[in-house]
């Protein structure tokens, strides 16, 4: 019997084989690539529409007269008529520029013996609006001048050490009425800061000041940024980063030099250290745990630190300089209508 070949059936065998030898390399690379799954859309938190609003002029005559009324009161010490006369107009002022103004009336003790009659004088701006800025000032002047070589026991005008501060707040005001933003903005009158001890304790310094930041004018106020204002209106004037500011709030201190510079202000606005101050941002910082920083005019070094006015019958009306009320007030504004275009 013959037997048939098996060559046949073994070349279809190793045909297959090539075939799919030849297959596999022309699918391979396609079985490497990952699926086309397509990528979702991000997601992005939309942000406020908030329109950019431009920095409105600060007018220095304006705030020169604010400075001007409050002198014309007379000294304004505690206890006194001027003292309770200037309280009333500062209250009427900021209502009539649309502010809501608590009047946080306090007693305190005058380390000379006697109590002390007060009033923090608190104005919000859009008190509604969650993100605030606070900028402070103290009111009253001293009730005697103890730094002078005349008249030692009387009382000082103040005009730089607490109208100066007092008068670029109520220009502050005035600006915002007139210039709408979409933030908060406090602008606090401390009382009782200015008839301390110079020899004794710091706390028989800045009673109105220690009251608030115990009896805060709402629960748990965090303002965005605390910005104190003092001695911010004298002929040659300096501002330096004073040691506290330093301390608790470098980067609003920076911030707020910063802006000044950018505005041209650097003659007055000083990129250097001075140690840190007994004034009423200590207190805020202490009582209040609020980073309040502090722009006070300290142009010289040894004795006469604030300006050799400072307690003595020359800081009167003729000690200021528009040209100063203007660098602190325009810097001010930028720091607030900044905030609102989201630049700072």
């Amino acid at each position: 019997m013959q037997k048939k070949s098996k060559r046949p059936k073994l070349a279809y065998i190793l045909i297959a084989l090539l075939l799919l030898w030849a297959g596999f390399y022309v699918i391979q690379p396609y079985l490497n690539q990952k699926p086309n799954v397509p990528t979702p859309p991000k997601t992005e938190t939309p942000k406020p529409n908030i329109p950019q609003i431009a920095v409105p002029d600060f007018n220095a005559d304006s705030a020169f007269l604010f400075v001007k009324k409050q002198v014309d009161f007379g000294p304004r010490v505690p206890n006194t008529p001027a003292h309770q006369k200037c309280a009333a107009w500062l209250v009427n002022e900021f209502k009539r520029y649309g502010f809501t103004v608590i009047e946080q009336k306090m007693q305190a003790p005058y380390y000379k013996g006697g109590t002390f009659n007060g009033v923090n004088i608190i104005a919000q701006y859009k008190p509604e609006a969650q993100k605030r800025i606070c900028i402070a000032a103290h009111w009253d002047s001293r009730n005697e001048a103890d730094k002078d070589t005349k008249d030692i026991n009387k009382a000082i005008d103040g005009a730089d050490d607490g109208a100066s501060g007092v008068g670029i707040l109520l220009e502050i005001a005035r600006t915002l009425k007139n210039n709408p933003v979409d933030i908060g903005v406090d602008l606090i009158c401390f009382d009782l800061e200015d008839n301390g001890d110079d020899q004794g304790a710091i706390e028989t310094w800045c009673l109105g000041s220690q009251y608030w930041s115990k009896n805060l004018h709402r629960p748990g106020y965090s303002p965005y940024y605390a910005i104190l204002l003092d001695l911010v209106g004298a002929k040659g004037a300096r501002f330096y980063k004073e040691g506290i500011s330093r301390e608790v709030a470098p980067k609003t201190v920076e911030k707020v030099w910063n802006m000044a510079h950018s505005l041209g202000y650097g003659e007055y606005f000083v990129n250097e250290d001075r140690p840190g101050i007994t004034d009423d941002h200590l207190f805020v910082v202490r009582g209040a745990q609020i980073p309040m920083i502090d722009i006070i005019s300290m142009p010289n070094d040894g004795e006469h630190v604030f300006g050799s006015h400072h307690h003595t019958h020359a800081d009167n009306i003729n000690i200021i300089d528009k040209n100063v009320l203007k660098a602190v007030g325009q810097t001010m504004t930028a720091v607030i209508f900044e905030t609102h275009n989201g630049v700072l």
